[in-house]
């Protein structure tokens, strides 16, 4: 009994150590943890990944922005100015035909005979007129043989002939019109539309149908409306030099001619509170055709040395506009800024913003003041949006 309390006593304080081992696992570990938690700070969020792109300065053209439709320069309707049959179409619907080619032939017979025979007419009253002219003569020779009458007469018959000839002159020059008119002929150089006659149909000159319309396309014309409000500045500008105006297809992605502002309307349409504007365009490529819509830009005068950012930037608050910068430490800094133009993806900043300064155009949504951001730079080329003005 003696010998085993010794090791009773050790069994004791061996279970006594490890009950406090386990304790202070369970307990003084824990607090240590949160000790030095307390001491190293609130875990580091982790960086919100953004878009930037850098604040440019560059010029920035102002356009006026609209929608137009394209005209012939000129456009003509022909029709035939005579009565006959359609002996011949010379020309193929769509045709580009040149300034007196031949369209249409009418039969000329019959304005063919009429012209014989004014034509002989003619020769009939000037064979007379010489025959009068002898009888003239012979009784100016009588002398005082003959009686002041007759030769009075003679004169007048001479005068009468002469008269006669110059109508049969006119007759002449008439037949010969209508003649000239069987030969239907392009007034102008274009594009030959969809025919309405064919071969052997019977044509007047009294129908109102034309046979064929023609559209001049080189040069062509776009005409467009603007605000009226922007008459005083089109007025203006185009007093310093022709305004550039640039057609494009009616969803903006495509360029089709570069053409200059050639007329102002004399009137403005009170109802819709526009004014009307021509503009002329060479149109050698052909891109544009009589009829089509087109959206039309009006450049009224560039910003030299403007401060632009990409429309991405810019966000809507109820406060106004602002924009998201990133400074040196990769944090984001809200900015107010103030907007005056935005045109093809790109705006014009007049305050809150300076050139060489990234901004944020992806990941705003996540991103607060002071939040710690990990960029990729964005493409700051504009876009091919629809344009608008502020």
């Amino acid at each position: 009994m003696k010998k085993s309390r010794p090791i009773l006593w050790i069994l004791i304080i061996a279970a006594v150590a490890l009950a406090g081992y386990f304790g202070w696992q369970r307990f003084l570990s824990p607090e240590a943890a949160k000790t030095q938690t307390a001491q190293k700070g609130p875990p580091r969020a982790p960086a919100v990944p953004v878009s930037v792109a850098p604040v440019q300065k560059t010029d920035f053209p102002v356009y006026l922005t609209g929608l137009g439709t394209v005209q012939g320069f000129n456009t003509v309707q022909v029709r035939t100015r005579v009565d006959g049959q359609i002996d011949k179409i010379a020309f193929t619907e769509g045709q580009i035909v040149k300034q007196g080619e031949l369209l249409v032939s009418i039969d000329p017979r019959p304005y063919q005979a009429a012209l014989d025979q004014a034509k002989a007419k003619k020769a009939q009253d000037e064979a007379n007129l010489a025959n009068a002219n002898l009888e003239l003569q012979r009784a100016m020779k009588l002398g005082e043989f003959a009686t002041a009458q007759r030769v009075d007469t003679q004169r007048s018959t001479v005068a009468q002939l002469t008269a006669q000839i110059a109508a049969d002159e006119a007759a002449i020059t008439n037949a010969q019109t209508q003649l000239d008119y069987t030969q239907i002929t392009a007034p102008i150089a274009g594009v030959a539309g969809l025919r309405q006659v064919d071969i052997g149909n019977i044509v007047n000159a009294s129908s109102q149908t034309a046979m064929v319309t023609i559209a001049q396309i080189e040069p062509i014309a776009v005409i467009f409306t603007a605000p009226e409000d922007q008459l005083p500045y089109i007025s203006e500008a185009q007093k310093i030099a022709p305004l550039k105006v640039i057609a494009l297809t009616t969803d903006g992605k495509k360029t089709l001619a570069e053409g200059q502002l050639a007329v102002v309307n004399n009137q403005v349409d009170t109802t819709s509170g526009t004014i009307r504007l021509k503009a002329v365009f060479d149109n050698k490529d052909r891109n544009l055709w009589p009829g089509q819509s087109v959206s039309t830009r009006l450049l009224m005068r560039t910003i030299k040395d403007a401060v632009v950012v990409p429309d991405d930037a810019v966000q809507h608050s109820t406060n106004g506009l602002y924009a998201y910068t990133v400074n040196q430490e990769n944090k984001a800094e809200l900015r107010k800024v103030k907007v005056s133009y935005s045109i093809d993806g790109r705006s014009v900043i007049e305050e809150g913003l300076s050139p060489g300064q990234q901004v944020i155009t992806g990941g705003q949504f996540r991103v607060q003041p002071g939040s710690l951001v990990s960029t990729a730079v964005a493409s700051s080329e504009p876009g091919q949006s629809k344009v608008r003005q502020e």
